[in-house]
């Protein structure tokens, strides 16, 4: 699996595009200008990729904001018609322009979601397939895509390099968001790389070993005898 990611947007977002062979998927098109979307569509081109799948890891709004434009331009003849996304996160995607708000942005209404990821389903791609964990926590739908193949997971905003996804927005939950790392990411091999929505890459054995958010046992504070 070929793993391509793109710093976009004003929250710095990172979208990724997977390919296998010529097929491809796109994950998390935070593109907020026209220099951005053309980027990854030259990057598609140059390839000589056919975008299989539209994904989405979940609907914050700093993901989807090129949903609309990569919609248009490969949809047809992407799986089930258009973007795909859990669907506890579809009324986070129907309220995007009210996010959008929130921070004095503005955003080409997404279309609604073309099909329901659901827990473990199998997303193929090329000779690999991609298995959908469901991860909520950040928000109430967010998953990652797993290629146990290649040991490679796409994390949207659940674990990144040292630290976890934000829990205060719309149906978030830190309790939820760490049993969702450790039951469902702690578990793969500590090999495999985790490409976040933000910020560089990172391995599930690195976290495991390092991130102050999953040690088993807060220190203790004030240490003994100060």
């Amino acid at each position: 699996m070929t793993i391509r990611s793109f710093t976009v947007g004003p929250f710095a977002e990172n979208c990724y595009v997977l390919h296998d062979g010529a097929e491809a998927a796109l994950v998390d098109p935070g593109t907020a200008t026209d220099i951005e979307r053309k980027a990854v569509e030259d990057y598609v081109e140059a390839a000589g990729l056919s975008v299989r799948h539209l994904l989405l890891t979940h609907a914050h709004i700093d993901h989807v904001m090129g949903c609309r434009h990569f919609a248009a331009r490969w949809g047809a003849d992407a799986a089930h018609g258009g973007w795909q996304l859990h669907a506890a996160d579809w009324p986070l995607l129907a309220h995007a322009h009210v996010q959008a708000e929130m921070f004095g942005l503005r955003i080409d209404e997404p279309p609604a979601p073309a099909h329901a990821l659901t827990d473990d389903e199998a997303i193929e791609l090329g000779g690999r397939a991609l298995r959908v964990l469901h991860t909520p926590g950040h928000s109430p739908g967010s998953v990652c895509f797993h290629d146990a193949a290649g040991a490679i997971v796409i994390g949207g905003d659940v674990l990144f390099a040292g630290s976890i996804g934000r829990t205060d927005l719309w149906e978030g939950s830190e309790s939820t968001l760490l049993s969702s790392i450790r039951e469902r990411l702690l578990v793969l091999d500590d090999e495999a790389i985790v490409y976040p929505g933000h910020g560089p890459a990172t391995t599930i054995g690195r976290e495991r070993a390092t991130n102050p958010f999953l040690a088993t046992v807060a220190p203790a504070w004030p240490p003994p005898g100060s």
